[in-house]
């Protein structure tokens, strides 16, 4: 019988080792639950401490509204502080929140071995450590899983459940069941660095200071893009001086170098200089944004002095973009023309995907001074991208952004760039999910539902790209790849080959 199926009925009671931030939150999920809870820490006040904060949770939870105090009182029940290791001996389950550190974790699990029945499934909480090396040390490693839950445990509804090499599945099988019944989302992933979640996020952070350093747009152009056109919650330098550089540059180096450099991952030298000169966010009161009164001071729009031109010419290149920039600019009054070749005093306007805008500008056989190009991948967004070439003229490009304020969108100038910033962003998380997938790290829902509720992104990657178009966001990173020859963009073969084949990337292999 395997180890998992020793298990007597369902779980009932729960060990927890380190009364923590992360302790203390499962400890709560757990009690809340139903289930019977055992707190342990090598520090007697640590508990203690971790018992007042969950009871004042608690409390919070009823006045509220979220508990009744009948609920409240119960789960407050469920919880018994354990005076030694030994004390946790009729768990079913005990997880380890300790120390970030592979040996003390391996002994943990060892020690424990000696004094838990062999049906009793270890799990951590691991953030970053291979759960098959924590595992190593033990007897009996199938019993070995991760269980890695988010701060704050009570808010963030997902939990990471993953397997080691030598993990039984029946194991992650419980560990799911349970987290379901802690109200939390399981999303089930095999050890590898970063496991799904923080793997999942490469794209964002990476790429918005890829384009940085390009000198494409501003640290403030980027975060509105990606805000007010692609809705995200932050935008990537917001999210960096929330969580703190000094926590983001060791996990962007470490999943770098754990993949062997694979470029997708590939950090940038800007966030470790800012590490060194303490900007760090807003602990640090000054990062990619200035703080007062823990309130980033963020710059406004540059002023537009433009005024609409006369006329306007749209490529018709891409029919789909035409149609679609045509019927955004018509509210504008502008006379649109989509004839082969444009009037000498027309504004030309191309809709490149994965181009820049030089490029697009000679493909075409267009005078570069007049030449823009627009970015045509979300064309519903109060705010659009305008990109020019480095021969386009002053007087063109404040004309370009009149014509779409008139149009009544906003509009953000960059410089030029295969794929702007939103193409490029999202191309980047749709193909970091894309290989996910390919590497059966996690199944396609579990990789979509893990980046809705640990990332806070508007969509999942791999229905993202889906709704955007798989060949678009192919042809995006074929372009960029094209132009920059830059191994970062080359496409997942999970992608190309659903693009290709017309399947769905949320479609499993057949074979899976």
């Amino acid at each position: 019988m395997s180890l998992a199926g020793k298990l007597q009925g369902s779980i009932t009671t729960l060990g927890i080792v380190g009364a923590g931030q992360m302790g203390r939150g499962i400890a709560q999920i757990a009690a809340v639950a139903g289930l019977r809870v055992r707190l342990f820490d090598n520090s007697a006040q640590a508990t203690a401490d971790a018992l007042a904060f969950i009871s004042g949770m608690l409390t919070r939870a009823v006045e509220k509204g979220r508990l009744s105090e009948s609920e409240a009182e119960h789960a407050a029940a469920n919880i018994a502080p354990a005076n030694q290791l030994e004390d946790l001996s009729d768990c079913q389950v005990v997880v380890e929140a300790i120390v970030e550190d592979l040996e003390a974790k391996q002994q943990l699990f060892v020690t424990l071995e000696h004094m838990l029945g062999e049906s009793c499934i270890l799990a951590t909480n691991t953030s970053s450590l291979s759960v098959t090396a924590i595992a190593a040390k033990c007897r009996l490693p199938a019993r070995v899983a991760g269980f890695h839950f988010f701060n704050p445990v009570p808010l963030m509804k997902v939990v990471e459940v993953i397997s080691g090499i030598r993990t039984e599945p029946e194991v992650c099988t419980a560990l799911a069941a349970l987290a379901s019944r802690m109200g939390h989302a399981p999303v089930r992933a095999k050890d590898s660095p970063g496991f799904l979640i923080n793997h999942a996020g490469r794209g964002y952070g990476t790429e918005a200071l890829r384009i940085l350093s390009e000198g494409v747009a501003t640290v403030s152009d980027i975060d509105r893009v990606m805000r007010e056109a692609a809705h995200f919650p932050l935008g990537p330098f917001e999210l960096f001086d929330l969580t703190g550089l000094d926590v983001s540059d060791p996990v962007m180096r470490s999943i770098y170098h754990q993949f062997y450099e694979e470029p997708r991952f590939r950090p940038s030298p800007e966030t470790a200089r800012r590490v060194s000169a303490k900007l760090l966010g807003r602990k640090s009161g000054e990062g990619f944004y200035r703080y007062e009164s823990s309130r980033p001071v963020l710059p406004n729009d540059p002023p537009e002095n433009g005024t609409a031109p006369g006329r306007v010419w749209i490529s018709s290149k891409d029919a789909e973009a035409c149609t679609r920039l045509t019927a955004l600019l018509e509210p504008s009054g502008v006379p649109i023309e989509t004839a082969a070749t444009a009037s000498v005093d027309a504004l030309c306007l191309v809709t490149p995907f994965g181009q820049d805008c030089t490029t697009a500008a000679l493909d075409q056989d267009l005078d570069p001074l007049r030449t823009l190009a627009v970015d045509m991948l979300l064309p519903e967004s109060p705010r659009i991208t305008v990109m020019a070439n480095p021969a386009t003229s002053g007087a063109w490009r404040d004309a370009a952004k009149a014509l779409l304020r008139v149009a009544g969108r906003k509009a953000t100038l960059i410089a030029d760039s295969p794929g702007f910033i939103v193409q490029r962003i999202l191309a980047s998380i749709v193909n970091v999910a894309c290989e996910i997938a390919q590497q059966r790290i996690a199944t396609p829902e579990d990789i979509d539902v893990a980046v809705r509720l640990g990332l806070g992104y508007p969509e999942g990657p791999l229905a993202w790209g889906d709704r955007l178009g798989r060949s678009r966001i192919l042809k995006v990173l074929e372009g960029l790849h094209d132009i920059t020859a830059d191994p970062r963009y080359r496409p997942s073969l999970w992608l190309r080959r659903r693009a290709q084949l017309g399947l769905s990337l949320t479609a499993p292999d057949l074979a899976d």
